[in-house]
């Protein structure tokens, strides 16, 4: 019995260090996003003045470097189009692959498996010549197609949790007369509610967070047009980090309020749709 409460007590004291050695970098960077110093400062852990002035700057005070309510609202459209975009896809390939039977299905699903082992940064120059050629780099809707084009390819999860939808529900359904895409959209999704909302976070995040894509594809230099994360990674600059650094870390806590807020209200479905996806495959 004591070596049990001895091994319980290590193992919470083990999460306990590396919860704490994890939020360091957080805490430091919410301290840091409050100092009335706008550059670096590495002499102490918490500032020695404190105030909001990098939020007002940021918010209220864009000038040619900062001009974070653009970088802002460009994020969240893109976001906001590849999410819908991006779900639809997952969704429509999850239920054609789990739900209907046609020749090549297998084959087609290994492909498809086989193609989202290779990173998708390994594209990349493939993907802005394509994109240079059609007259989309520098644009948002570029990116929009990007984010969006291959999302289907991640239909796994979802595939997964269709499976468990009961296959005497749809054939009542076709007996009844309905179409195949009645099937998928009167009766699967309303049964589906977790793994869209699971489905819908991660189309939402890729964009929301991504830099590689963005920066290679707007990479005119108008900093109007940029997303948060390649203007909040500009500020890093050596010319720039002295002046700009705690707006920085003010737009980096800012970037991190909208997807807290989604995760923590969209988190049972969240879960449920992880765990419901990893019944069958």
């Amino acid at each position: 019995m004591k070596k049990k409460t001895l091994g319980v007590i290590t193992h919470n004291l083990l999460i306990a260090f590396l919860a704490i050695f994890w939020l360091i970098p957080i805490i430091w960077l919410l301290a840091t996003s409050f100092s009335t110093y706008p550059g670096m400062n590495t002499s102490t852990f918490f500032p020695a003045e404190w105030g909001i002035d990098a939020y007002k700057n940021l918010l209220f005070g864009a000038d040619t470097v900062a001009q974070f309510p653009n970088w802002f609202k460009n994020t969240f459209i893109i976001a906001c189009f590849s999410c819908v975009i991006s779900s639809m896809f997952v969704l429509m390939v999850a239920y054609a692959t789990s739900c209907m039977r046609f020749k090549m299905r297998k084959p087609l699903m290994n492909v498809a498996v086989i193609l989202n082992l290779f990173p998708g940064f390994l594209s990349m120059i493939a993907v802005y010549f394509i994109l240079k050629t059609l007259g989309l780099t520098n644009n948002h809707w570029g990116l929009v197609l990007v984010y969006s084009a291959s999302s289907g390819l991640g239909y796994l999860i979802a595939k997964g949790f269709l499976d468990t939808v009961p296959a005497s529900l749809r054939e009542a359904a076709y007996i009844d007369g309905a179409t195949e895409f009645q099937v998928f959209w009167k009766v699967v999704m309303p049964m589906s509610r977790p793994i869209i909302v699971y489905t819908v976070i991660n189309s939402f995040l890729a964009p929301w967070m991504d830099f590689v894509f963005a920066k290679i594809i707007l990479n005119a230099g108008i900093s109007d047009q940029w997303t948060v994360a390649i203007g909040l990674y500009n500020m890093l600059e050596r010319s720039l980090i002295n002046t700009y650094f705690t707006q920085f870390c003010a737009g980096g806590v800012l970037v991190s309020i909208p997807i807290s807020v989604l995760f923590v209200i969209m988190q049972k479905f969240y879960v449920e749709g992880i765990t419901g996806g990893a019944v069958k495959g």
